[in-house]
């Protein structure tokens, strides 16, 4: 597999289901209490939460992999920011799975509900956490210039200005 970029590549699964998760969990339960759906609809919902958090768990560890050679150019304290941000995103992601799935299992009854609601309000959480998480990607990137690592030239060269975060005052980079 290309491992070149290969986490900006495979972060934005989790960013749009982290988008999408409450639009479908709040649509689908909706629909299971309307008596539109029945039970067995939560199957969907629990295996999009589950995507999100087997690629944001993916995400997080290639992001881990590339963080020594983008420390070359970007002060720590930008890439912590990012990695702490991306760790809340990842963890609240699997405990919201953790309430879906035992939302699931509960017979009727309002545990159940509370579960259901519960685990609802935490794909709204998820969804702030990931926007954290993607607002310090994308500082590291166009702020900070993470992306510089990648840039290369003829002979393995890197291409243009350097400018790390500290660096830049009025947003421009030459």
């Amino acid at each position: 597999m290309d491992q070149l970029l290969f986490h900006p590549k495979l972060v934005h699964l989790p960013m749009a289901l982290a988008v999408l998760m409450p639009f479908v969990t709040g649509g689908v339960l909706l629909a299971w209490w309307r008596g539109w759906l029945d039970r067995r609809s939560w199957v969907l919902v629990f295996a999009l939460q589950a995507v999100l958090v087997g690629s944001g768990a993916l995400a997080m560890n290639t992001g881990e992999t590339e963080e020594e050679r983008v420390e070359q150019v970007v002060a720590e304290k930008h890439i912590e920011t990012h990695e702490e941000a991306a760790e809340a995103f990842v963890w609240a992601s699997g405990a919201v799975l953790l309430l879906m799935t035992v939302a699931f299992v509960l017979p009727n009854g309002r545990s159940r509900q509370a579960l259901l609601l519960s685990g609802f309000l935490g794909t709204l959480v998820v969804f702030g956490l990931g926007y954290s998480t993607g607002e310090a990607g994308g500082r590291l990137v166009y702020e900070y210039g993470a992306a510089h690592v990648y840039v290369v030239r003829d002979r393995g060269a890197i291409r243009g200005d350097i400018v790390t975060g500290d660096d830049v005052e009025d947003g421009d980079s030459d």
